[in-house]
């Protein structure tokens, strides 16, 4: 079920404090099975999926802002700069909003921010009577890592613990996807009806990002637009090529409605396809297709991956070389999460799936110059699944 992109009074839509608050729990839970005293995170995901706050995609990658949550306490945010105060006024969830003291990832290491940084978290998790426990950590740089040897605090790997609270999600979270997928659904309409001779891959993906951004898309992460004779190998960008008549183009799109992503591709060909160009994307679909059909609660990624060509059937050197061609990896708030599964880690490293669990599955194959990728996100039901991606995949689409 799928709902307008806006919170109404005459019906009843996504509950977002209900998600903050099965957020927060799923968290805290995850951290009692691994054994933390508490968790610090500075991946702006993470830092949202835990206080459910954001600041604009700037911050991305910049260890700006970040979290503390001690074991039986309220999260603590460190927010940056003039944020703080309308936080506070925005946010009445997160009680504790304090200054974040960073180093903005190495570029003012004259401040000492981190060093400050680590002896107040440090004070803090002395005074909550944790300061002998691990800590949860999901980003280290080295000047982190020698303040947290400085201060005594012991380190475990966070990130680990914050994509297993992630890996089942809410009926709220997949609201959230749906209403994502739905959006990129009407961009690759947009698609089919624009491509014609002339069109640049970059006029594509911006046709793309602003259609997304018109139907509030928080953020558009990536579009790759891939065309004719750069469709195989899969180069995984886009350029600025011409479009010709026959050339197959193949695009993948993470959208990001309220924090939660997409992974959606679909290929399509500008004219008419050639009877080798079917048979490619047929080749790519019936592995995708058949190994959806696998999917249901209790299957091993194991026996998912089992179904798709080895590196060598691919025509590569080794399974490293040819990761991210026949793919499946959980999507939330993430666009990157567990369960992850190809035949170079599922076969010696598997994974039950579970009910509630949100996955993207993606399957590549090409001959000559011509290739062809698809991709479906699935809701693993009690039964079995269920597709929200819905943008018709069922044979290669004609652009023009």
């Amino acid at each position: 079920m799928t709902f307008g992109t806006m919170a109404v009074d005459h019906e009843i839509r996504i509950d977002y404090d209900k998600l903050r608050k099965d957020r927060l729990k799923k968290t805290r839970e995850q951290m009692e099975l691994d054994g933390l005293g508490a968790l610090l995170v500075f991946d702006p995901d993470n830092v949202r999926y835990i206080t459910s706050t954001k600041l604009g995609e700037w911050v991305t990658n910049k260890l700006a802002r970040y979290c503390l949550l001690v074991r039986g306490q309220e999260p603590i945010l460190f927010e940056i700069g003039s944020a703080i105060r309308t936080k506070k006024m925005l946010c009445p969830w997160i009680k504790d909003i304090r200054p974040s003291k960073t180093d903005m990832r190495g570029t003012m290491p004259g401040l000492g921010s981190v060093d400050t940084s680590i002896k107040e978290i440090a004070s803090i998790l002395k005074d909550f009577g944790v300061e002998k426990e691990p800590v949860g950590i999901d980003y280290m740089t080295v000047p982190l890592m020698k303040a947290f040897l400085k201060y005594g605090i012991v380190v475990e790997d966070g990130q680990q613990t914050m994509l297993d609270a992630q890996t089942i999600k809410t009926d709220e979270e997949i609201q959230l996807l749906e209403i994502s997928a739905a959006m990129v659904d009407a961009g690759f309409w947009e698609v089919v009806n624009f491509v014609h001779p002339g069109v640049k891959e970059n006029e594509v993906a911006a046709l793309m990002r602003k259609r997304l951004v018109e139907l509030g898309a928080e953020n558009v992460h990536n579009v790759n637009v891939i065309t004719g004779n750069r469709s195989h190998p899969h180069p995984h960008d886009y350029s600025d090529r011409i479009i010709r008549p026959g050339d197959m183009i193949f695009i993948d799109v993470v959208n990001d409605f309220n924090g939660y992503k997409t992974c959606y591709y679909r290929t399509f060909v500008c004219g008419k396809p050639t009877e080798k160009q079917k048979q490619i994307y047929k080749v790519a679909y019936d592995w995708l297709y058949n190994a959806i059909e696998l999917v249901k609660p209790g299957v091993s990624t194991a026996e998912i991956a089992r179904g798709w060509p080895d590196y060598k059937e691919l025509g590569y050197e080794s399974e490293h070389e040819a990761l991210a061609l026949e793919l499946g990896h959980g999507v939330g708030i993430t666009h990157w999460a567990k369960p992850v599964i190809t035949r170079g880690h599922s076969l010696d490293n598997p994974e039950m799936l579970k009910e509630n669990m949100h996955l993207a599955l993606e399957t590549y194959y090409g001959e000559g110059s011509d290739g062809a990728r698809i991709e479906e996100q699935i809701v693993v039901t009690k039964d079995g699944y269920r597709i929200i991606t819905k943008f018709p995949c069922d044979e290669l689409i004609s652009c023009w």
